[in-house]
């Protein structure tokens, strides 16, 4: 492994597990707003998210090409929601953090409100030198490349191969990867691919970067 200089951590089922509970919480508020703001029937809503988040890679982003949204409206009723009840502090993860010299940046298709209240959670937000999120990235967002390019800026156009990208999804991975990237998945069973090494959970990290 290229030494590194930077790590971008996806956020959401990436620094939390991926059986904490949130995502269903959120898809709630996504098929919400969807149902009352946008006044989607009921019978569509489950099918034309899965479409636009296919197709788009986030509903934010399917929802404001196709019906033209309000971004900073949507973000705020998805994310408008006390999640302590599903995080706490994670002392273990903050020392795994602490103990890695790299500069950490949090890379999401969230927003940084979002962000600000998982990492405040967590109690690992002095751990990342910043948050590069879905406003930062639009119009685009992860995978699409003009997102990383964007993100690389961002974090002061460092040389790709020269950074690490952490996330759960391996689309995301693979545009990393094409651009030359150090990919690592978070998979909590641990499910292998071929193209990307693997770890259960982040607090795992400083391990995988030892070896």
């Amino acid at each position: 492994m290229k030494e590194l200089k930077i790590l971008f951590i996806d956020l959401d089922d990436t620094v939390y597990p991926q059986n904490s509970g949130i995502w269903p919480v959120l898809a709630n508020r996504i098929y919400g707003y969807m149902r009352e703001v946008l006044q989607i029937p009921k019978d569509q809503i489950v099918e034309m998210r899965e479409r636009l988040f296919r197709q788009y890679g986030t509903t934010m982003r399917g929802l404001q090409y196709e019906l033209g949204i309000d971004i900073r409206g949507y973000l705020d009723y998805v994310h408008g929601v006390d999640l302590s009840e599903f995080l706490k502090e994670d002392l273990e993860l903050r020392q795994t953090l602490k103990e890695i010299p790299q500069e950490k940046w949090i890379f999401t298709n969230a927003d940084q409100k979002h962000a600000e209240q998982v990492l405040g959670l967590l109690g690992i937000r002095d751990q990342f030198s910043g948050i590069i999120d879905i406003l930062d990235t639009n119009p685009w967002c992860k995978p699409q490349v003009q997102a990383f390019e964007i993100g690389l800026r961002k974090a002061g156009n460092p040389d790709p191969t020269a950074c690490l990208f952490v996330d759960d999804r391996v689309p995301n991975l693979d545009v990393a990867k094409a651009l030359g990237m150090q990919t690592l998945l978070v998979d909590i069973q641990g499910n292998h691919t071929d193209h990307h090494p693997v770890i259960q959970k982040l607090a795992h990290l400083s391990n995988f970067l030892e070896n």
